[in-house]
């Protein structure tokens, strides 16, 4: 057992950073650290958490600047002499200390159309393509720890973007209702207008802290705005939306990458 140096931010919007000297072992995790502090130095420390597995989403935070699942983070990955800084997700309300409000998720949830299958197909009759079945499959790894959310510079450099634009896991789940073979209901122009899809520049910085290794940009943001510039500049698709006709979007599953393993 070794003892390793932590700041730790207490309070509310106004609080500030701590320090904590935290007796750490070998193999442990930054939660396990942050509950030795609550058990030994600082019992009142509002930390969420849930499964410590890696898949409820609940204990998100930032360790030394960088969006994480604090169950996931081993002690190990930082030097010894490293001092281990951890702070709220930085792009939501402070509660208090570790702990956030991420309500506007849900807000964002519900304003999504949701599914809407055409009522003259029988379910059935209806057969999906592998390619759709596993581009569904990686989108709904997803277990909301909103870290993509957190670290996505839209809002983390530029609060005032934080009401017009929703973060990249609901423009996930746009892209993947609005790629679902079934689905019936066009999302385009919401996705663009009401959730921010053009305020994304594709860094892929969503996708390099998704602890369910999604590839949140190339499979869903990129193929999501090459639809919404079919759906706004194509004249031949503008055309058919005077009329009420939907033209087939452009397929797009021969470029999808591969989900991650596990």
């Amino acid at each position: 057992m070794s003892e390793r140096v932590f700041r730790v931010w207490r309070g509310g919007a106004d609080g500030g950073l701590a320090e904590y000297r935290v007796e750490v072992n070998e193999g442990e995790v930054v939660l396990d650290a942050l509950h030795r502090l609550q058990a030994t130095r600082a019992p009142d420390l509002a930390v969420r958490w849930n499964c410590k597995a890696g898949k409820c989403g609940s204990c998100s935070m930032e360790v030394n600047g960088m969006p994480r699942l604090s169950c996931m983070t081993r002690m190990s990955v930082f030097d010894e002499d490293e001092t281990v800084t951890v702070t709220p997700l930085r792009t939501f309300p402070v509660i208090r200390d570790l702990v956030c409000d991420v309500s506007f998720n849900y807000d964002k949830a519900r304003e999504i159309p949701s599914f809407t299958p055409d009522p003259a197909t029988s379910p059935g009759d209806f057969r999906m393509a592998q390619v759709d079945v596993e581009r569904s499959q990686e989108f709904r790894k997803c277990i909301e720890c909103f870290l993509c959310n957190s670290v996505c510079h839209v809002i983390r450099d530029h609060e005032e973007n934080q009401p017009h634009f929703s973060g990249p896991r609901f423009l996930m789940r746009v892209a993947e209702l609005e790629m679902h073979p079934e689905d019936t209901a066009d999302r385009r122009l919401i996705a663009q207008d009401e959730f921010g899809l053009g305020y994304c520049n594709i860094t892929k910085c969503c996708t390099e802290v998704c602890p369910e290794g999604i590839h949140i940009t190339d499979n869903a943001l990129i193929p999501m705005k090459e639809r919404v510039a079919d759906r706004k500049y194509d004249p031949l698709v503008w055309l058919g939306s005077k009329i009420g006709v939907r033209p087939r979007d452009t397929p797009i599953a021969p470029n999808i990458r591969p989900p991650a393993d596990g």
